[in-house]
Order: structure tokens, then C-alpha cells, then sequence
């Protein structure tokens, strides 16, 4: 259940264009603005290069970016696979 309300002025225009592409989407002009919200607040959050943490934090994460990665079962059958196209001799 949604509880916060957000509040933001918008030109004729500018309601207008956002009308239409929620409406291309089958979605309210909310529920529409609220996704596409989330969504670039997600990216603009993932695209951070700068981690904040104290020292130990940091000891943990570098050793688990320098840990070579664990077996993967559904990655190996992939990589089994026979490519469905004809390969080109070399």
C-alpha cells in the first residue's frame, strides 16, 4: 500500500506528453511516473563509482571482488552448447 504522497508541477505540455506515452503503456499517469522515476533513480544509484565504508567493510568487499568466482552448473551447460548457426572454418 502506497503512503507517501509526491507532489510536482508540470506544464500542459509537458502532462500532455506523459498522458500519452502512460497511455501507450496501458498505465495511469501515476503509477507511469512513479516507475520511470524508480527507474532512473536506479540507474543514477547503480551508476555511483564512490562506495562509502569504513575499513573493514572495505577489506570485506575488496576480498570478494578479488575471489575468483565460484563453479557455476548452468553457466558450464551453456557454454556445452553446440552454437545453432554453421561456424566458418578457420
Amino acid at each position: 500500500m502506497r503512503h507517501a504522497i509526491i507532489n510536482l508541477r508540470a506544464s500542459p505540455e509537458q502532462r500532455d506528453l506523459i498522458d500519452r506515452a502512460a497511455s501507450l503503456v496501458g498505465k495511469y499517469r501515476s503509477d507511469f511516473m512513479l516507475e520511470v522515476a524508480c527507474d532512473r533513480a536506479q540507474a543514477v544509484l547503480l551508476d555511483q563509482v564512490f562506495f562509502n565504508m569504513d575499513a573493514n567493510r572495505f577489506k570485506q568487499f575488496s576480498k570478494l571482488l578479488d575471489a575468483p568466482p565460484g563453479p557455476d552448473p548452468a553457466l558450464e551447460r551453456l557454454l556445452a552448447v553446440k552454437a545453432p548457426w554453421p561456424t566458418v572454418p578457420e
